[in-house]
């Protein structure tokens, strides 16, 4: 019996605002690290980003109707995150859907599949994560679920949790772990600036960050 769940926790403006100002790589390593999507989720093109609430669809293999059913039950800001099966080899995602998430001010797409007219949705401007590109059709008859945990890139997805994508890949926040991680990526970035200030300055990465020690135990004396 297929399942689609309206009541999925929103995540605050100011959240999304934050964190659509930090590298997804900081915020990796802030939670844990954790929540990085597998390096087979990349970006459809270099440049794009992309923050937002976890709208989360699972579909039969080949089959994207409920990726159209997804559209249609989100909300402006939302990211379509899709798990189809595990199976690349057909084009879930084209330019028509572009166009209808865009009407919906969804805020992009991370597919464990295929997507197909790529350079029409680069030129539209919607971010996408994908895991291949393919122009093969696919049919819309099996009924799926909507807003139930998945699994994408190796991560699990809840509905409600905050992704977060850019050239170097998506990360997944949880829900209630927001405020933690923010407050942690922000201070990993301001230690990070202070680093390389002083790395311009002319300091050693194995000072800095404690490696030449590492070395000297291993028999390396520079």
């Amino acid at each position: 019996m297929p399942t689609i769940v309206r009541d999925v926790p929103r995540v605050p403006r100011s959240f999304v605002d934050a964190y659509a100002s930090l590298e997804s790589a900081t915020v990796y390593e802030a939670a844990g690290p954790a929540g990085a999507m597998d390096h087979t989720i990349r970006p459809i093109t270099w440049g794009q980003r992309m923050c937002g609430r976890a709208l989360t669809v699972r579909c039969h293999p080949a089959d994207n109707l409920m990726l159209h059913a997804a559209i249609a039950v989100a909300e402006p800001g939302d990211v379509i995150v899709a798990d189809v099966g595990g199976l690349l080899d057909a084009g879930y995602w084209g330019e028509i859907t572009t166009v209808a998430a865009q009407a919906r001010q969804i805020a992009g797409l991370v597919i464990g599949g295929g997507i197909r007219d790529r350079r029409a949705i680069v030129a539209r401007g919607f971010p996408i994560w994908s895991a291949a590109i393919c122009m093969r059709a696919t049919v819309k008859r099996t009924a799926g679920d909507i807003n139930v945990p998945v699994v994408v890139g190796g991560v699990t997805v809840h509905p409600g949790d905050l992704v977060l994508g850019d050239d170097d890949g998506v990360v997944v926040v949880a829900h209630q772990a927001l405020a933690n991680v923010l407050d942690a990526a922000r201070a990993r970035e301001a230690k990070e600036a202070g680093v390389m200030e002083q790395l311009q300055r002319g300091a050693f990465t194995l000072d800095l960050l404690g490696f030449r020690q590492t070395l000297e135990d291993l028999g390396i004396d520079l």
